[in-house]
């Protein structure tokens, strides 16, 4: 069986861990933990959970050249972008709610920009974790390397897991699928659909 590569987006060090743009770093940490598996340093500059269906990856390049450590893994372990799925932050979708996608343009993410660069296509599988626009007149800059609120922490843990289960939707049921079951409703802790 072919596996698939999972990229995670964040930043490395305890600085970091909490803030928003360390989305993706949270929802492969969770789906490291399903599998039973542990994140290892690997020599793409990234570190690695190889589980049976995937390879889990979390760049440690910081956000702006996620590309790299992406590609790296890609060549190691012949994964062609189509069986890419990048989990990132994303401002344009709100809090709460979670969107699975093909392509399209970077929003003006840095780590999806490095990405798209370095492979050279933007036709890879995305899950956006919205993270909502910043207050006021706060710079999105400084409003995605910020933790997350304390009214918005009591939710992140079943948010966190429900971005996973949208990672393994795709590789198990495709987009489209994916797409009906998990944007049907925005989440703002209904449950799960059924």
């Amino acid at each position: 069986m072919d596996r698939w590569l999972i990229a995670g987006l964040g930043n490395p060090g305890p600085d970091y861990a909490g803030n928003r743009h360390n989305a993706g770093f949270m929802v492969l940490d969770e789906l490291a933990a399903r599998a039973g598996g542990r994140f290892k340093a690997h020599k793409s500059r990234a570190e690695a959970c190889e589980t049976r269906a995937a390879v889990l990856a979390k760049p440690l390049t910081y956000m702006n050249l996620s590309g790299g450590p992406v590609k790296a893994l890609a060549d190691f372990y012949k994964i062609g972008p189509e069986r890419l799925i990048v989990v990132h932050d994303e401002l344009d979708v709100p809090y709460g709610a979670l969107r699975a996608k093909l392509g399209g343009g970077d929003n003006g993410h840095n780590g999806l920009k490095s990405i798209t660069k370095v492979l050279g296509t933007r036709d890879y599988l995305r899950v956006r974790f919205g993270i909502g626009r910043p207050p006021g007149r706060m710079d999105p800059a400084s409003f995605v390397l910020r933790d997350f609120a304390t009214v918005e922490r009591k939710d992140l843990p079943f948010l966190v897991d429900r971005a996973a289960d949208v990672v393994e939707s795709l590789m198990a049921r495709g987009l489209e699928a994916t797409q009906n079951d998990f944007h049907r409703a925005d989440l703002h802790i209904s449950g799960p659909p059924r």
